[in-house]
């Protein structure tokens, strides 16, 4: 039976429980991350855990009593669920109050939830579906304005998954305003002459930690990178398309909606994307 954490105690699932008041349960009061393991390794942890304290400051949420200890806390749920390949979710809420409110409750009485789980999956890295790519439809972006901020905010991404899924696709790209944002749990990017092209960093989306990641490896391998939105139509005219995210690291996308990008097939600059970022991130794995 895998371990948990909740609340500074390591327990079975089973036993693992959580306040019907919680504010997550309630509201959707919370934020979260999730950090890929490989080889047994975190990675990307310090940008996760960045990212993690500005959500928190965003929204005025009191840092839970372990925050400190999230280094450790990882590690050691890593270890007792012997997680080669993987992934760590942790999440951070405002806590359980006595009863039901609107107005957030005294952060000097109510203690933050924090609480971490595994998930083993094994062949994350070599996943075949990189070799073949994904197929993604456009829908209309109708999340809240501060997509920054990594909240459990996620009906909406979920609905589009399912939009995809019914439609036959793998996932779907958000489009607000004539523009892409981005997919519904991944930060979007098209290939054009040579141009990596993705979405400036605003409140408009996600600011991904392993986009961060392959940014500046693209820029170091002396890849050109263009920041500014792009619509659905230059995605379909592009030489190559594909996302990044902590549990696809780069993922080519072959197909959007119906129409096939090049041949069909994943482009050279997603796979070599790919292959740095996994080597690289191996390097500096904690």
């Amino acid at each position: 039976m895998r371990t948990v954490y909740v609340n500074g105690e390591y327990l079975p699932e089973a036993e693992a429980t959580v306040s019907i008041f919680d504010r997550a349960f309630l509201m959707a009061d919370g934020v979260y991350e999730v950090t890929s393991v490989l080889d047994g390794k975190l990675i990307d942890f310090d940008g996760h855990l960045a990212r993690l304290e500005r959500s928190l400051v965003e929204l005025d949420m009191a840092k839970p009593a372990a925050f400190d200890d999230l280094l450790s806390i990882h590690r050691e749920l890593v270890r007792i669920n012997g997680i080669e390949e993987g992934l760590v979710y942790l999440q951070v809420t405002r806590g359980a109050a006595a009863d039901r409110d609107f107005v957030f409750p005294d952060p000097k009485q109510v203690e933050p939830t924090l609480v971490l789980f595994t998930q083993s999956k094994p062949g994350l890295a070599d996943n075949p579906v990189a070799k073949k790519g994904i197929r993604v439809i456009s829908i209309e972006d109708q999340r809240w304005t501060r997509r920054d901020i990594k909240t459990v905010q996620l009906l909406y991404p979920s609905m589009g998954k399912m939009m995809a899924k019914r439609a036959g696709a793998d996932d779907a790209w958000m489009v607000e305003d004539g523009h892409v944002t981005e997919g519904t749990s991944n930060n979007a990017y098209i290939v054009k002459g040579n141009r990596i092209i993705t979405r400036q960093l605003s409140n408009d989306i996600l600011h991904g930690i392993t986009r961060a990641a392959v940014l500046r490896f693209a820029r170091e391998a002396q890849m050109k990178v263009e920041e500014r939105p792009f619509t659905i139509a230059e995605a379909q005219q592009a030489d190559e398309a594909f996302i990044t995210s902590a549990s696809t690291f780069v993922m080519p996308v072959v197909e959007i909606d119906g129409t096939k990008l090049g041949d069909g097939t994943p482009g050279p600059v997603a796979g070599r994307l790919r292959e740095i970022y996994l080597d690289e991130s191996r390097k500096a794995a904690i």
